[in-house]
């Protein structure tokens, strides 16, 4: 993979640049619940100002505003008011929300120039905004000199050596609710490893219907509950032997061992998707077992996927972890050996 040139060789100083990070944070009661993605973006912008660029102006969407309701919520405010207390420096502003504009999901020219208009040059750090075509992420590379963020280069790199000659063994852990979700992203990575290993709903859909050209490993056996509900009634049964009614909540201990063995025994292990519904405690073994058993495992190990993400990071392993990507959409297309627009419309090093 061609990567694209690096903001470590611009010449920034006493200049102002014009910086896309990925500021899409939870919000609660007008305030940042979350800043992970806000600490993430700092590097970057940091190494601007101590470039001596004159002033660094920071975009980023923040939510899906449609209505005028939506425009309250997601105003920019909050994450303002937190990135400016991280960085401390007048000299960074942080512009309103760029889905504001209608023009910024169409990749609208007059809206790209809007921002692009004094500015010298342009930075793109946000790696999970890259898969889309939008005037903060492709207009504005084409209107100012543009280069890759330190994250957008980061996960490149690490999510690349999925894609490149992986040490093996090289297992894959599946999961989530729908096949159809990852389907492209198996199908591209699957035939390379050496194990697929699939838990989750997708465990069912795919135990009637393979569809995909290699084998899997499925569960043997599952926690079955009695109905959809945190205090269901549940029991440990072989898959085979689920009964009428009854739903797969996690994996069963015996398939816990199995997916752990694998994982254990890998150079190399992509895992995105929980085991089953592990938001409800009771069903949540099965999760915590794959996150502690990648924590573990002494290969090169990423997690991608908001759901296995927080449950390695609630279960204290995040910093087992080679790389946690918060690319989410655009991890997926990466590795489904898509081009994202974000990354192409920025010149290779």
């Amino acid at each position: 993979m061609k990567l694209p040139r690096s903001v470590e060789g611009a010449d920034v100083d006493g200049r102002s640049v014009l910086v896309r990070s990925d500021l899409n944070v939870p919000l609660e009661n007008g305030k940042v619940a979350d800043d992970t993605r806000i600490r993430a973006s700092l590097p970057t912008i940091e190494l601007l100002l101590a470039r001596g660029a004159t002033e660094v102006r920071v975009c980023s969407h923040l939510g899906r505003p449609k209505t005028d309701e939506d425009r309250a919520k997601y105003a920019i405010a909050p994450v303002r008011e937190r990135l400016t207390e991280l960085v401390g420096d007048d000299r960074v502003t942080v512009l309103e929300n760029t889905r504001f504009n209608p023009g910024e999901t169409k990749n609208d020219s007059g809206f790209a120039q809007e921002l692009a208009n004094g500015c010298d040059l342009y930075v793109n750090d946000a790696f999970g905004s890259a898969h889309r075509a939008h005037s903060s992420t492709v207009g504005v590379a084409e209107l100012l000199p543009a280069y890759a963020g330190l994250l957008l280069l980061q996960e490149l790199e690490h999510l690349g050596r999925l894609l490149g000659d992986v040490e093996r063994p090289f297992a894959i852990v599946a999961g989530g609710a729908k096949v159809e979700d990852k389907l492209a992203v198996l199908q591209n990575l699957g035939s390379r490893a050496d194990a697929v290993l699939i838990g989750g709903k997708m465990a069912e859909e795919v135990r009637g219907e393979n569809p995909f050209a290699f084998p899997v490993v499925l569960p043997t056996d599952v926690v079955a509950a009695a109905s959809f509900d945190a205090d269901a009634e549940s029991k440990v049964t072989a898959f085979d032997d689920l009964p009428d009614g009854w739903l797969g909540l996690d994996i069963g201990p015996a398939s816990r061992e199995t997916f752990a063995s694998k994982i254990a025994g890998a150079k190399t292990v992509f895992w995105n998707g929980p085991m089953g519904v592990f938001e409800w405690p009771r069903f949540a073994d099965g999760t915590n077992a794959v996150a502690e058993a990648v924590a573990e495992c002494d290969g090169y190990t990423v997690i991608g996927g908001g759901d296995s993400v927080r449950a390695v990071q609630e279960a204290g392993f995040a910093d087992r972890v080679s790389w946690i990507s918060t690319g989410g959409g655009a991890s997926l297309e990466l590795l489904e050996g898509k081009d994202l627009p974000g990354v192409a419309a920025i010149p290779t090093a």
